[in-house]
């Protein structure tokens, strides 16, 4: 079978031609359903099935919980260790500053193509239908290992309080996740609003515990000021390789840190199907959460430099609850008690909300394969709440990795699906670079002006191109300390390498199989989507209360 350039994968084609025409809009479920020019349009077809309950403020504050996690309160104290404070400081706000790239990219496409998935729709449509395929199944891998690394997280941390069999905590955490994604998806957007709240409640109230312990508040009164930053120093000699060269490489290995830390931040666009008004909410969380989550993290990774010594024992010391936190360990080490309860706390809801993202992004990416046939049909089945229920039902039984947390080496297997999951994020946000950057150019081969865009994002295409050239070279030296002389990891080369391997083995055998051919820029479809969402404009936005520019999380 040969897949022209213009050919629409699987039946989208006739999906885009014989969409129901029907002239009124309905309010109740969000559904723009006007096609007055007959353009006809995917996602009509789409939300039919989808139910639009995800409004602005569920998927900024998912986006937000979703990526604020256990990277930031447990790796953040692996890579003080390794880098130093100046080392991890850059390297956590100059990841932040990659990412723009990523964020702005996604929020211009699924803003113009809302479906569900995030990228991999745009990348059959303006790439090749090989490329979608590959980095559908890149990420379906992603999360098979991502959601079981957190479940053991989460079942490991409670043990904080009490000594339980860690099978009773992953059952009833499984058992929890699989609930609240099966049925109505407002109400795991409710469920992730709130935690949201709170996660970002309590990483406030940890800052400003640690600006009070720095300044000499804490019950020893004792003033840290930049102390750590003069002794043991800025910088880490990493591998105890002297000079520059031994810093530079502790500075160097930060950005996988990072990596697992900033993943997920393109979760504004998994279920653009079910967002309410995507044209104008998804360009508004890609501006919004960005901003809001690099501040979050630059903020956190600087207080954590001030407060614990890169040198610290407890940082190497891999428990799998908060006490490797650096949070908890300057509170112990200020003589605070009852911080290491709040901290296992954020900690334990960081590692739920993580988790519960990671399903339903799981579980839509499956469902958009499915539509485009590149996986199995009865994944695009939905049950009556409008929700891919057999999409969840399939990501959800990997759950049952999380056992291994009874195992002795659980937290090497932990760490391990760590790196897993930095590499297989890093090359996700290389697919919705090279995605945007075919649109961007195939608008300007067929003369098209951005300014007829639902929204088109500032800083293109220098954002994508910044982001996609760093993060090739952070994926090919990922792993560089494999490559030294006497410091052969073969658990290290196969977590930084090998899902590049994975990547190109399903694009080439996809490609190879339905001989696909890349989209060429004159033959690209950006003029029909851009027709499309001229023909279906969202339903006019609600007027603002005068409390609304009062709101610095959502509005």
């Amino acid at each position: 079978m040969v897949r022209s350039a213009t050919e629409f994968p699987d039946g989208i084609e006739n999906t885009l031609s014989t969409t129901p025409q029907v002239d009124h809009y309905d309010a109740e479920k969000g559904n723009n359903l006007k096609d007055p020019d007959g353009a006809g349009a995917p996602e009509l077809a789409e939300v039919q099935e989808l139910r639009q309950g995800l409004k602005q403020r569920h998927i900024q504050m998912i986006a937000l919980a979703g990526t604020i996690g256990t990277g930031l309160f447990l790796g953040s104290g692996r890579a003080l260790a390794n880098a130093g404070p100046a080392g991890i400081f850059m390297g956590y706000t100059i990841m932040g500053i990659l990412i723009s790239g990523v964020t702005l990219s996604i929020g211009e496409l699924s803003a113009l193509v809302p479906l569900s998935g995030g990228v991999i729709r745009p990348a059959a449509y303006f790439v090749d239908p090989a490329f979608s395929f590959a980095q559908g199944w890149n990420v379906t891998y992603q999360y098979l290992i991502s959601i079981p690394a957190e479940i053991s997280a989460a079942s490991v941390i409670i043990q904080f309080w009490i000594t339980l069999n860690n099978a009773i905590w992953v059952t009833v955490f499984s058992a929890i996740l699989f609930a609240t994604n099966i049925f109505l998806v407002c109400v795991y957007g409710e469920i992730e609003f709130t935690l949201a709240i709170l996660k970002v409640c309590l990483i406030v109230g940890m800052n400003i515990m640690g600006l009070v312990i720095t300044c000499g508040g804490g019950p020893n009164h004792e003033s840290i000021g930049f102390r750590y930053w003069n002794n043991p120093g800025p910088f880490v000699q990493y591998l105890k390789v002297p000079g520059s060269l031994g810093q530079f490489m502790g500075f160097w290995t930060v950005f996988i840190n990072a990596a697992y830390a900033y993943s997920s931040v393109e979760t504004i666009s998994m279920a653009a199907a079910e967002t309410y008004a995507p044209r104008r909410n998804i360009p508004k969380a890609a501006k919004r959460v960005f901003v809001r989550v690099l501040l979050f993290y630059v903020i956190s990774i600087f207080m954590i430099t001030l407060l614990v010594p890169s040198n610290d024992p407890m940082l190497l010391r891999s428990t799998g609850t908060a006490a490797q936190s650096p949070f908890l360990i300057a509170a112990q080490r200020a003589g605070v008690k009852v911080v290491p309860h709040i901290i296992n706390a954020i900690v334990l809801s960081s590692a739920w909300s993580s988790g519960n993202s990671t399903l339903l992004g799981g579980s839509r990416i499956l469902y958009g394969l499915a539509r485009e046939g590149q996986a199995p049909k009865f994944l695009a089945r939905t049950n009556r709440w409008g929700v891919p229920y057999m999409g969840v039902v399939a990501i959800g039984v990997w759950m049952a990795l999380g056992y291994m947390s009874l195992s002795s080496t659980a937290e090497a297997v932990f760490t391990w699906l760590q790196d897993l999951v930095a590499c297989a994020q890093i090359m996700s946000w290389l697919v919705i670079c090279t995605t945007y950057l075919r649109f961007y150019y195939a608008l300007k081969k067929q003369g098209i002006s951005r300014s007829r865009l639902p929204w088109a994002a500032p800083l293109q295409p220098y954002a994508a191109w910044m982001t996609l050239i760093s993060l090739v070279i952070i994926l090919l030296t990922g792993g560089y300390t494999t490559f030294i002389h006497g410091h052969w990891s073969t658990e290290t080369f196969i977590s930084s390498y090998h899902d590049i391997a994975i990547f190109a083995g399903l694009y080439f055998g996809y490609k190879l199989w339905f001989r696909t051919k890349t989209v060429s820029l004159d033959e690209s479809p950006v003029a029909r989507f851009v027709q499309i969402a001229e023909n279906n404009p969202d339903p006019p936005e609600e007027p603002e209360s005068k409390w609304a520019k009062l709101n610095i999380l959502w509005a």
